[in-house]
C-alpha cells in the first residue's frame, strides 16, 4: 500500500533516548552505538519496514558518529549487505579503510559483516534495505569492495521511490508478483554496484576464486561433495560458480577431480616411500572416491599409469586385490 511520503511520516515517529534507540536498532539491523555526544543529549528515531519482502529500516540521530565494532560484528554473526540511502542530510561511511561520502539522494553498499563507522556531517535521515550476500554477489559478478557508492541515477531514483512511497508486503495482487519485484530490485542493485571492467574487477574475482579453491581443498574427501556444495559455502549461485571456472577453461567438477587425484598421488607416493600396508582402495576412499573402478580409470587417464604402478609396486604380492582386478 502507499502511505504518503515516508520522510514526512518518519519525522512524526516517536523520538527515542540513547538506550531505547540502541535497543530498537539492535532488533532491526544489529548492534550499533552512537558516539561523540553525551547520552543525555541524544535523540533519534528508528523504524522497521518491509519492502517487497526485504527487511528495511529508517534511522535518524543527532550524534556525530555511529559505530559498529568488531565485537558487534562477532556478536551479531550476520552475513548480508545493506543498501544505504541518504534521504536527508550528509554523511560519510568508513569501512575497510575506505571512505564514501553521501549527500541527499546518494546510495551506497555496506557490508554488515565488517566493522563500520558512520560520520554524520549534518545529521539526517537514512534508509536501508537488507540483502542476501549470495544474491548480491551473484548479481554483481564478484565480491564488492565496501563501502561503494552506487553509479546510475535512474536505478538509484527507482529504488529511492520504493522507499519514499513505502511499498510494503501486500501491495501486489499475488505472491508471484512480489517475487518479480524482488528480482527487479536485485537487477537495480546490479545496475548500481556492478564493478567496472579492469584490474580492480579481476583482482576481486581472483580473490573469490582463491576462496573457492580453498573450499574445494577442504571438502574434496567427501565422496558426495560437488559443485552445489562449493557454491553454497562460497555464498554464490551455481551459475556464477560455473562462470568463474569457464573463464579459466575448466569446470568445478574437473577441479574437484584434479584435487582428489593429486591427493591420491601424494598418498600413493607416501605409501611407497614408507612401505606402509595402506590399501589402494583405502587411498581412493580417502581421496573422495567411493567407486574404485572410477578412481582407477580417472587416475590412469590423468597420470598415464595405474595407481599400483606408483613406486614400481604394480603386481607386488598383497599390494591390493582390487587394483589387480581393475587391470
Amino acid at each position: 500500500m502507499h502511505s504518503g511520503n515516508v520522510s514526512t511520516d518518519f519525522l512524526g515517529a516517536p523520538s527515542l533516548d540513547y538506550d531505547a534507540w540502541r535497543d530498537a536498532v539492535r532488533t532491526i539491523c544489529g548492534r550499533h552505538s552512537p558516539g561523540g555526544i553525551d547520552p543525555e543529549a541524544f535523540s533519534g528515531r528508528a523504524r522497521a519496514r518491509n519492502i517487497c519482502g526485504f527487511k528495511a529500516v529508517d534511522v535518524s540521530f543527532n550524534a556525530r558518529r555511529l559505530e559498529r565494532t568488531h565485537r558487534d560484528v562477532r556478536a551479531d554473526a550476520v552475513d548480508h549487505y545493506y543498501v544505504l540511502f541518504q534521504m536527508t542530510g550528509r554523511s560519510m561511511v568508513v569501512q575497510n579503510d575506505r571512505t564514501t561520502e553521501l549527500d541527499v539522494g546518494d546510495v551506497a553498499l555496506v557490508d554488515a559483516a565488517l566493522p563500520t563507522t558512520y560520520l554524520a556531517k549534518a545529521g539526517g535521515h537514512w534508509a536501508s534495505l537488507q540483502l542476501s550476500r549470495r544474491s548480491v554477489t551473484s548479481h554483481l559478478g564478484s565480491d564488492p569492495r565496501c563501502p561503494c557508492e552506487g553509479r546510475g541515477a535512474t536505478a538509484a531514483r527507482l529504488l529511492r521511490q520504493l522507499l519514499h512511497e513505502d511499498v510494503e508486503n501486500g501491495a501486489y495482487p499475488s505472491t508471484s508478483a512480489d517475487a518479480y519485484m524482488r528480482l527487479a530490485i536485485y537487477d537495480l542493485i546490479g545496475a548500481l554496484f556492478a564493478p567496472s571492467e579492469g584490474e580492480d574487477v579481476l583482482r576481486h574475482t581472483d580473490k573469490l576464486f582463491t576462496r573457492i579453491c580453498a573450499i574445494v581443498r577442504g571438502g574434496f574427501a567427501d565422496p558426495a561433495f560437488g559443485p552445489g556444495d562449493v557454491a553454497d559455502q562460497a555464498g554464490i549461485s551455481l551459475r556464477y560458480l560455473q562462470k568463474l571456472f569457464t573463464q579459466r577453461n575448466s569446470t568445478c567438477t574437473q577441479f574437484i577431480n584434479a584435487v582428489r587425484l593429486d591427493h591420491a598421488l601424494a598418498l600413493l607416493k607416501r605409501r611407497s616411500a614408507l612401505r606402509t600396508s595402506q590399501s589402494i582402495s583405502d587411498i581412493a576412499y580417502a581421496s573422495g572416491y567411493s567407486d574404485y573402478t572410477n578412481f582407477h580409470r580417472r587416475f590412469r587417464c590423468r597420470f598415464g599409469q595405474t595407481p599400483g604402478s606408483i613406486g614400481g609396486e604394480e603386481g607386488r604380492t598383497g599390494s591390493d586385490g582390487m587394483e589387480l582386478a581393475a587391470r
